[in-house]
C-alpha cells in the first residue's frame, strides 16, 4: 500500500477537542470520561493540518467531466460544531452534465428552487434530498446547470464519529460498521459527515464548516475507471455513457465494474501498486 504509506509518511496528528457536537444528529456523539479524546483515525493516515492547503476557486472552475476525474484522491474535510474534523479521500464520482443530460436535475436547462445550486459558480454545493429520508451531495462545475456527484469517501480521520452519526442517523440498533461501509455510497458518505440540507449552496472555498485539500500522489489515468452511472432508471444513452468514475482498486467504492476493469487490463492498463 504505498500511496498510504506516503500519507503516513507526510501527515501528522491533528490536535482535537474533548467535546462531541450537541445539534440534533450529532447530540449522541459524547465521549467517555477519562478515556482518549482523539477521535479514530485510519491506520494508514495521519493529520498535518497546517500543511494541508485549502483548494481554491480555480481548482473547481473545470468542466464536469474533468472535474469528477480530477476530484479523486482529493481530500473533504468537514468541521464539526465542536471543532473536530472529519476527514476523507474522495474515491468515487458522477458526472451530470445538465442541459441534454437526461440524468440531471437541470435537463433541459430548467432552473428551479431546489437544484438552484447548480447554476451557481463552480465550488457550490448542491445537496438534495431521495426517499425523503437521505441526502445527496453535488459539486457545481463549469457549464450551466452541471454538478458532480460525490459517490464514496475513503474515511482518514474521525472514524469513530462517523460511525456514530451513521448509528444515530439510521435511528436503528444495528452492528458496529466497518471502515470500508462508512461513507460506501452518496447517501452514507453525507450521514458519515452530519451533511443535510442546511449544506445547500454553501461555497467549498469560503465556508468554515467544509471543504477540500489536496490528496498525495495523484492518481494516473491507468488507476481510474470510467463507467456507467448508478440508479439513473431509464435515461436512455445517458443511462449507458461512461460518466462514473472511480480509484481501481481501492475497497472504499461502492459499486465495482468488474467488466470494465477486465477490459482495461486487457488493454495493459495495469493499476499502480
Amino acid at each position: 500500500m504505498p500511496r498510504k504509506r506516503k500519507l503516513l509518511a507526510q501527515l501528522s496528528t491533528l490536535q482535537s477537542n474533548t467535546s462531541f457536537p450537541q445539534i440534533d444528529a450529532l447530540e449522541k456523539l459524547n465521549t467517555t470520561p477519562g478515556a482518549d479524546p482523539s477521535p479514530k483515525s485510519s491506520k494508514y493516515f495521519v493529520i498535518e493540518k497546517k500543511n494541508s492547503p485549502q483548494l481554491q476557486a480555480d481548482f473547481f472552475n473545470q468542466p464536469c467531466v474533468s472535474l469528477a476525474k480530477s476530484f479523486l484522491g482529493q481530500i473533504l474535510v468537514r468541521k464539526l460544531p465542536d471543532g473536530r474534523e472529519l476527514w476523507g479521500r474522495i474515491v468515487e464520482t458522477e458526472a451530470y452534465l445538465g442541459g441534454e443530460d437526461e440524468a440531471s436535475h437541470s435537463k433541459g436547462g430548467k432552473q428551479t428552487q431546489r437544484n438552484a445550486a447548480m447554476f451557481m459558480k463552480p465550488g457550490t454545493l448542491y445537496v438534495y434530498q431521495i426517499y425523503g429520508i437521505y441526502f445527496c451531495m453535488n459539486v457545481s462545475s463549469q457549464g450551466e446547470g452541471a454538478a458532480v456527484l460525490l459517490r464514496s469517501l475513503e474515511p482518514l480521520q474521525g472514524l469513530d464519529a462517523m460511525r456514530e452519526l451513521r448509528r444515530t442517523s439510521r435511528k436503528a440498533p444495528t452492528k458496529l460498521l466497518k471502515d470500508w461501509q462508512l461513507c460506501n455510497g452518496p447517501s452514507k458518505l453525507c450521514q458519515a459527515f452530519g451533511i443535510d440540507k442546511a449544506f445547500d449552496q454553501r461555497d467549498l472555498t469560503q465556508d468554515a464548516a467544509i471543504w477540500m485539500v489536496p490528496g498525495q500522489d495523484p492518481p494516473g489515468e491507468q488507476d481510474v475507471v470510467a463507467t456507467t452511472r448508478i440508479g439513473i432508471g431509464n435515461r436512455g444513452e445517458w443511462a449507458q455513457k461512461p460518466l462514473r468514475f472511480y480509484l481501481r482498486g481501492n475497497k472504499f467504492v461502492s459499486v465495482v465494474d468488474k467488466k470494465m476493469e477486465r477490459e482495461m487490463a486487457a488493454r495493459g492498463h495495469s493499476p499502480c501498486s
